[in-house]
């Protein structure tokens, strides 16, 4: 796994010798390690993955704790007419993960659910080795449908998510517990998901103000809808006696309890994901002190092959020290197109040899992959397929390379999709476009590395981060982005990537026609005349992407500001 390695130690381990002695442990219903541990559905589960990877290199004593979600998310396909179909994973954990010895248990409408512990290692540059949970319900000891609870990622309706819920908050304290580990001074819930892990930690001290310093919480969701909440009518009987009274005026809003009103409440360290979030989350959440910090990447893990060889050796050391990739400004330019003409290649083989797309090595291609949604506008690009001819016909080709799910029950992302196939089949001249299928981890780090240009059209103000484009700058490829996000920090205009829509100081929220119109500007007049005509500077500023947005957005600075602010201040 790129400069970490990770798995089975190959005996059984119990206890204390599983886990050590971990200071800190880290809740996230999703954690993307690997592609071959279908645990993640995107970029929560993947910044999960990544930080935990930089905890092992920085010799930080964490502890993740998961859902297994046997059957992944889902395997996506789509059919000729572009209509995306969900298939099961097929996931065997005893091929990766070893299981462990101890056995918790939550209840669940007053029913006994039996959890198994999985786990998985990851081992730093350093040598240090951070352990993994997964927490498992598929056991003959249970019944039908709880033994499905760890089945699939953010499957069923409201009921089986809260039950998927209480086995990863409460379940997963518990599991520490059936361990031995009691040396956890830290409690970080990456999302409200893992929020029932306060009443957990309240039912044992009996003491709010003491479980509050235990806890930290980070939301990524800058949208009211996407949190969390359920009704209480069904939650108080789930739940039963774990949650108290005292606690539904606090922690409920219209009837319902709110896991991030849970996860505010309870934790003495809140924080947002990007200045701006940390912005738009104190105005969603008033009386809360919510600090903010930026979302990174693994460094390693998203740096491609070709750039790893050439990082090694211009700038040895970065793998330990994201830093020092500051220094990529005096590696030779040559060097750089070379290393990058590598990744594409690999990427170009790829699709031509899955799709037979013929695309060419040589024409100016652009990224887009991520969930498929309305408020991403994944068809922005594709609007005025007249005009995206007319762009690449007068400045040069384009290629176009989409991938992304839809959430099964996103009517309006599986629309977009459909668009997107349509669009594929009608583009004409020297315009071409490919969607790749079941985007997935293996597929994310041959994009970032293998176009040339990375695209990102959320709806501002709704992007909380976004870490696609840090990925893309650590292999030289610029961002064309709505300044949103992580993207109004990392944005220096045609220094590491260009700005679609209002200037960083307009408020206003996007609208698609402006947002179109400039786009469409940007690539005609701007990038596509220096990719194709001004090389010398398109690759100075593949470099400044390396040295300047590399360098920063990466989770081994973003650990480190965890441990001062959150985990040891």
């Amino acid at each position: 796994m790129d400069s970490m390695d990770a798995g089975m130690t190959g005996e059984t381990a119990s206890g204390v010798d599983a886990i050590g002695k971990p200071k800190i442990a880290y809740f996230s219903m999703e954690i993307g390690i690997d592609e071959h541990i279908p645990t993640y559905s995107g970029g929560l589960g993947i910044l999960a993955g990544d930080t935990l990877k930089s905890c092992a290199d920085l010799k930080v004593p964490i502890v993740g704790i998961t859902l297994l979600s046997e059957n992944g998310y889902f395997y996506q396909k789509i059919d000729g007419d572009g209509n995306q179909i969900e298939l099961p994973i097929d996931f065997n954990p005893a091929d990766i993960l070893e299981p462990l010895p101890g056995m918790a248990s939550v209840t669940i409408d007053n029913r006994a659910v039996r959890i198994r512990i999985w786990r998985y290692l990851l081992k730093g540059v350093t040598g240090h080795t951070v352990p993994v949970l997964f927490l498992d319900t598929n056991l003959k000891e249970n019944g039908e449908w709880d033994r499905t609870l760890t089945t699939y990622l953010y499957g069923g309706d409201n009921k089986y998510r809260l039950a998927q819920e209480i086995v990863l908050g409460i379940g997963g304290v518990r599991a520490l517990e059936a361990l031995g580990i009691e040396t956890v001074e830290r409690y970080h819930m990456n999302e409200g998901h893992a929020a029932l892990l306060t009443l957990e930690l309240l039912r044992r001290e009996k003491d709010l103000e003491r479980v509050r310093q235990r806890c930290v919480f980070t939301t990524h969701t800058p949208v009211a809808a996407g949190h969390d909440q359920f009704d209480l009518s069904f939650a108080r009987p789930m739940l039963g006696e774990i949650f108290p009274d005292s606690l539904v005026p606090e922690t409920t809003f219209e009837n319902k309890l709110n896991m991030t009103m849970l996860g505010l409440h309870f934790s003495h360290y809140i924080n947002g994901v990007a200045k701006k979030h940390g912005e738009v989350s104190r105005l969603m959440f008033p009386g809360y002190t919510i600090d903010s910090i930026t979302n990174g990447v693994h460094s390693a893990t998203w740096t491609s092959e070709p750039f790893k060889r050439l990082f090694d050796t211009h700038m040895p050391g970065w793998r330990a020290d994201s830093h020092i990739l500051r220094s990529a400004l005096g590696i030779d330019k040559h060097d750089i197109w070379s290393a990058h003409m590598e990744a594409k290649r690999e990427l170009v083989d790829f699709v031509n040899s899955r799709y037979n797309a013929g695309l060419a090595y040589e024409s100016f291609t652009i990224g887009f992959a991520r969930r498929q949604t309305a408020y991403k506008r994944p068809d922005l690009l594709i609007s005025d397929i007249p005009k995206l001819v007319q762009i690449a016909e007068n400045a040069g080709p384009i290629q176009i390379i989409y991938a992304g799910k839809a959430h099964p029950k996103d009517a309006s992302g599986k629309e977009s999709i459909r668009k997107i196939i349509e669009a594929a089949k009608t583009i004409g001249g020297k315009a071409k476009i490919v969607y790749i299928h079941n985007y997935d981890m293996g597929v994310g780090k041959m994009m970032v590395a293998g176009v040339d240009l990375w695209l990102n059209t959320p709806r501002r103000p709704f992007e909380a981060s976004g870490t696609s484009g840090m990925k893309a700058a650590h292999n030289g490829v610029p961002q064309l982005s709505t300044l949103d996000g992580w993207w109004l920090e990392g944005c220096i205009e045609n220094i590491t990537g260009w700005a679609i829509g209002p200037e960083k100081t307009a408020q206003q929220e996007s609208d698609d026609e402006i947002d179109r119109r400039d786009l469409y500007e940007k690539l005609e007049e701007w990038i596509l005349p220096k990719y194709y005509h001004d090389r010398d500077n398109w690759i100075r500023t593949m470099r400044s992407c390396i040295a300047i947005n590399g360098s920063f957005f990466n989770t081994n600075r973003m650990v480190q500001q965890y441990v001062v602010n959150a985990y040891f201040e």
